[in-house]
């Protein structure tokens, strides 16, 4: 059986970001504890899990303060062409457009996704030039708490909001769609990250998933 390869697309919650209690002070859960590796092990051998999470990541914004590396359309393409072929994209993202700096509405961010979702299929970046599978997961509703509370002021309602838009994205390109919501909760400590037990179940949900819909 040939190796398939699952890219995991996304901001700091896959990047395995731990619960900040500083500014700029980052700690990273090691790979057993975040998400994309409890996927790894869930689903065993035949897999590559490839790890593309950056903290602070956007969908399509260029960040005014953190970089305009943080945009997440522009890298989407040249990471899908350095990792081809990929056969399933696992992409969460849009917490970050909620940082207060971007004023977007809910519907922009669901937009911002689709783009996003048109791109990957432009690409045709799997096998044989065929578009990979897609796992859209909307991301969790966060909380306006701890020092990431006032970047994120206003974002927590409209964070409440994304996923029955997210939903209607993924219908609109044929993907598979989770509500990361359902099953991991942001700490209460900054308001947007996971603790370690969240990546678990979410990693685990991804991976039932991905048998479900995209295993033969």
């Amino acid at each position: 059986m040939s190796l398939r390869t699952l890219l995991c697309f996304g901001d700091s919650n896959t990047h395995g970001t731990k619960p900040l209690n500083l500014p700029g002070v980052l700690e990273r859960f090691g790979p057993a504890d975040r998400w994309p590796g409890v996927l790894a092990a869930a689903l065993g051998d035949g897999w590559q899990i490839v790890e593309e999470g950056l903290p602070a990541r956007t969908t399509v914004h260029d960040d005014p303060i953190e970089g305009r590396h943080k945009n997440g359309l522009a890298y989407l393409r040249p990471c899908l062409e350095s990792q081809l072929p990929v056969d399933v994209v696992v992409l969460m993202l849009g917490t970050n457009d909620l940082k207060a700096r971007f004023c977007v509405t809910p519907a922009d961010v669901a937009n911002s996704v689709d783009v996003l979702l048109e791109t990957l299929v432009a690409c045709r970046a799997g096998p044989d030039g065929t578009t990979p599978h897609v796992l859209l997961m909307s991301p969790a509703p966060i909380q306006e708490v701890g020092f990431l509370g006032e970047i994120f002021t206003g974002g927590a309602a409209k964070s409440r909001l994304l996923a029955p838009l997210y939903e209607r994205v993924a219908v609109k390109y044929g993907s598979a769609f989770l509500d990361a919501g359902e099953f991991a909760r942001v700490s209460s400590t900054d308001g947007i990250h996971y603790e370690a037990e969240q990546h678990h179940k979410l990693g685990n949900a991804v991976a039932n998933v991905v048998r479900q819909r995209f295993i033969d």
